[in-house]
C-alpha cells in the first residue's frame, strides 16, 4: 500500500506540473485579467446574474485576436408552457456590435484584443484600424466593452466606448438598431412576451484625436400585457453598473479570507459572488437557483436546503439567508402526517413540484441544512420555526430505516445517473449530522430532554450502522462501499470525513486522491468511467482537511483552485462534465467556500451564539485569517498563526477578546460569542 501511496503521489505531481501554465492573472484590485497571446484560439462560457434574469456569456478570441461573443439570456420569471422546471423563456443573441459601427464609412478592420478582464463585470480592450486615404490605420480606434446583468431589472446591460487613438478627425456612424421578437400568446403562462435589445444611441458623432464616444445596449424582455419595456433613453446606465459593483464589494468585504495563498484568497473571493448573485425575485419569494440556462425560480433539497443555505448566514448577505427562510418554508408545505417523501424540488416559482427520481434521501438534506443554517443564522425565531421541519424530516427518516440501521432511499442527488442501491452512504450521513445539530438546536429553543436524548442514541447507532453496514475494503482501500453491492470506488465515500466520521479516515483518503478517482480536474464520480461532478470533489476536499490530512488536502485544494481561477475555464467551481459542459452553477460556489469555514478553520455550529472551532493550519502557512465572519448573529474575525510548535487562536467580536489560546494541532475549541 505505501508503494502505492508513493506511485499516486508522483502520479498527481505529474498531472499538476502538466498544467503549471495560467491563462488568467491575479491583478491588484482583485481582478482576474487574461492578455490573449499565445494559444489561441480559445473560448470559454460564464454566467452572471441578476433579480429578474440570468446570462450566459459564451465568448472567445479567434486565432487572428478579434473578439466574439454569443448571449444566451434567461428570464425565469416569464414562464413557458408546460410549467416545468425548464421552462425559462430564454433567447440568444449573437450580434457583433461594433461590426455596425462605421468609421468614416467603413468598417472597422482587424481588430486585436488587448485584455479581457472580470470582477463580477466582463470588460474586454481591443484595438480596430481604419482605412483613411486608402491605407490602413492599425490600431487607432480603442473599444471597450463593459457586460453585466442588471441587479433588480429584467435587463442585461453592455456599455462600449469607442476612445479616436489616431491624428485624425473621424466620423462614427451608429446604426438605429432594434431587434424584437414576441412569443405566442399561447406559450406563456402570462401570455405573450416580448425580447428586445437595442442601443441608446444613434446617428453621427465625429471624435478629434484622443475624444470617446460612449453608449450602451439593452437586452430585455417583459410581459405584453400589463408591462412596458424599460425606457431606454432614461435608463442611468452608470447607475446600474454601480449597483452591481456595490454588490459584488459588498460580498467581498464580508466573510474575508486572508491567507498568504493569493490564488485560495481569489477563488474564495470570486465563489461568494456566484454563490450570492443567483436569487430570483419569484411570486413565491426570494428562490436561489442552480442557474445553468435551466435550474431557476426553483429549489431543491440538495443544491438549496443541503449545499448553500448552511453558508450564507457566514456571508452576511441578507437577501441570501431571506431565501433560504423562504426555501425551507417550502419545503415545509409539504410536511404530511403519513410521512409520504416531501418533493425533491419545488418549481416554477413555487407552484409546482417535481420529484422524478423519487426519494434522494430529501428528508436527510433537508434537516442537515435546516438544522445547519438555523445554528448559525443565530436567530431564535427563526430556529423555531425550523424545527417542526426539521423534526419531521428526522423522523421521515427514521421511518426508512433498514434493518441494518441505514436509511433507504430511491436513489441520491445524482438521480440514477449512478447506481446507488436501495440505501447509500450520502443518505446516511446527512441524518447522523442532522441528528447531531438538532441535538445542539433543541437545546437552544427548549425541546424536551428526553427528545434530545433520544436523538443522541440515534446519532451513535446511525454512526455505528454506517461502520457496520457501509465500512469495507474496496479495490484494496480500507474505506467505504457507496451501496451493498458496491465494488468499485465512489467519490461520494468522502462523506463520513465532512461529518466528523474519521473511523476510515486514512483508507478513505488514500483512495480519494488515487489515480482510480483524482484527475485533473477533480474527482470521477466512479472509478473507471469519465464522468466528474465538482459536488464531491469539493465535499472531498472539505472533508480530507477536517480530518487532520491537511498538507495533501491543501495540494489538492491549490491545484484545483488554480485550474477553476486561472485555467481555460473560469473563474467558478462547475456542476459537472461530460453533462452540462461544466456550466457555473451556483451551489457549487457555496460549497467551495464552505471547504474553509468548515474545513480549514473547522467551524462547527453548536448552538445560536456558539460553535466549536478545530483549524488546520497548513505546514508552509505562518498564519490564516477569517474576517467578518456574519454567523451566529454576529460580525467576528477568526486569526490562527503559528507560534513555535503550536498554533495561536484569537477570536475577536467587534474588536474585542473572545478567546485567546495556543493549542497544539488539531485540538479543538468551545467559541463562545
Amino acid at each position: 500500500m505505501k508503494r502505492f501511496i508513493l506511485f499516486s503521489l508522483i502520479c498527481l505531481a505529474i498531472v499538476w506540473h502538466a498544467q503549471a501554465i495560467d491563462r488568467w492573472q491575479i491583478q491588484k484590485d482583485g481582478s482576474i485579467c487574461w492578455i490573449p497571446a499565445e494559444n489561441l484560439p480559445h473560448e470559454d462560457h460564464l454566467e452572471m446574474s441578476g433579480q429578474m434574469l440570468s446570462v450566459v456569456l459564451r465568448y472567445g478570441v479567434d486565432a487572428d485576436k478579434s473578439f466574439h461573443l454569443n448571449r444566451s439570456l434567461v428570464f425565469p420569471m416569464l414562464r413557458m408552457k408546460p410549467n416545468k422546471t425548464g421552462s425559462n423563456l430564454k433567447q440568444r443573441f449573437d450580434v457583433d456590435i461594433p461590426a455596425m459601427i462605421t468609421v468614416d464609412d467603413q468598417t472597422l478592420l482587424n481588430e486585436k484584443v488587448e485584455r479581457v478582464m472580470f470582477d463580477g463585470i466582463l470588460r474586454v480592450e481591443s484595438d480596430y484600424g481604419y482605412i483613411h486615404r486608402r491605407k490602413e490605420q492599425a490600431h487607432t480606434i480603442h473599444v471597450e466593452r463593459t457586460l453585466y446583468p442588471s441587479p433588480t431589472k429584467a435587463c442585461y446591460l453592455e456599455e462600449y466606448t469607442f476612445t479616436n487613438n489616431s491624428k485624425n478627425p473621424v466620423t462614427l456612424r451608429v446604426p438605429d438598431w432594434r431587434v424584437k421578437y414576441t412569443t405566442p400568446e399561447a406559450a406563456g403562462v402570462y401570455g405573450a412576451y416580448s425580447i428586445e435589445a437595442s442601443l441608446s444611441k444613434q446617428g453621427f458623432f465625429t471624435l478629434k484625436p484622443g475624444e470617446k464616444l460612449d453608449f450602451f445596449a439593452v437586452f430585455q424582455a417583459y410581459k405584453l400585457s400589463g408591462e412596458a419595456p424599460l425606457d431606454v433613453a432614461g435608463l442611468v446606465v452608470a447607475e446600474e453598473r454601480a449597483q452591481r459593483k456595490e454588490l459584488v464589494a459588498q460580498w467581498w468585504e464580508n466573510l474575508v479570507l486572508d491567507t498568504p495563498d493569493t490564488i485560495l484568497n481569489r477563488m474564495f473571493a470570486f465563489a461568494k459572488i456566484r454563490g450570492a448573485e443567483s436569487i430570483y425575485k419569484t411570486k413565491g419569494g426570494p428562490m436561489h437557483g442552480p442557474g445553468g440556462e435551466a435550474y431557476y425560480a426553483a429549489i431543491w433539497a440538495n443544491d438549496q436546503a443541503e449545499y448553500i443555505n448552511p453558508f450564507f448566514p457566514f456571508l452576511g448577505y441578507e437577501y441570501g439567508n431571506q431565501a433560504s427562510l423562504n426555501s425551507y418554508r417550502h419545503f415545509a408545505r409539504f410536511m404530511n402526517p403519513e410521512y409520504k417523501p416531501i418533493p425533491s424540488s419545488i418549481i416554477s416559482e413555487g407552484v409546482g413540484t417535481w420529484h422524478g427520481a423519487k426519494d434522494r434521501g430529501d428528508g436527510a438534506m433537508i434537516a442537515y441544512g435546516a438544522a445547519r443554517y438555523a445554528l448559525a443564522r443565530g436567530d431564535k425565531a427563526e430556529a423555531r420555526e425550523l424545527w417542526p421541519l426539521i423534526e419531521w424530516c428526522l423522523e421521515y427518516c427514521k421511518r426508512q430505516l433498514t434493518p441494518d440501521g441505514v436509511v433507504a432511499s430511491d436513489s441520491d442527488e445524482l438521480e440514477n445517473r449512478f447506481p446507488s442501491g436501495d440505501a447509500n452512504l450520502c443518505t446516511s450521513t446527512l441524518y447522523y449530522d442532522a441528528l447531531r445539530s438538532a441535538v445542539y438546536l433543541g437545546r437552544e429553543i427548549g425541546v424536551s430532554r428526553k427528545q434530545l436524548a433520544d436523538y443522541e442514541e440515534r446519532a451513535k447507532q446511525m454512526e455505528s450502522a454506517i461502520e457496520k453496514h457501509f465500512g469495507a475494503e474496496v479495490e484494496g482501500f480500507r474505506t467505504y462501499r457507496y451501496y451493498d453491492g458496491n465494488t468499485v470506488l465512489r467519490s461520494w465515500i468522502c462523506m463520513p470525513l465532512v461529518m466528523g466520521i474519521y473511523t476510515r479516515a486514512e483508507g478513505t483518503v488514500d483512495a480519494l486522491l488515487s489515480p482510480r478517482l483524482f484527475t485533473d480536474d477533480g474527482l470521477l464520480t466512479q472509478a473507471g468511467s469519465e464522468t466528474f461532478w465538482d459536488r464531491s470533489t469539493l465535499y472531498a476536499m472539505r472533508g480530507i482537511i477536517a480530518a487532520g490530512e491537511v498538507e495533501r488536502g491543501i495540494d489538492f485544494l491549490n491545484h484545483y483552485s488554480r485550474r477553476r481561477l486561472l485555467g481555460d475555464h473560469v473563474p467558478y467551481a462547475i456542476e459537472a462534465w461530460p453533462e452540462g459542459d461544466q456550466r457555473h452553477l451556483s451551489a457549487e460556489s457555496g460549497l467551495y467556500c464552505r471547504i474553509y469555514t468548515e474545513g480549514l478553520f473547522g467551524i462547527r455550529p453548536t448552538g445560536l451564539r456558539s460553535f466549536d472551532l478545530t483549524p488546520r493550519l497548513p505546514a508552509e502557512w505562518a498564519y490564516m485569517n477569517l474576517n467578518h465572519v456574519r454567523a451566529f448573529g454576529s460580525d467576528f474575525d477568526v486569526q490562527v498563526s503559528r507560534d513555535g510548535e503550536k498554533l495561536h487562536v484569537l477570536v475577536t467580536e467587534k474588536g474585542k477578546k473572545v478567546l485567546d489560546k495556543k493549542i497544539t494541532e488539531g485540538k479543538t475549541l468551545k467559541v463562545r460569542l
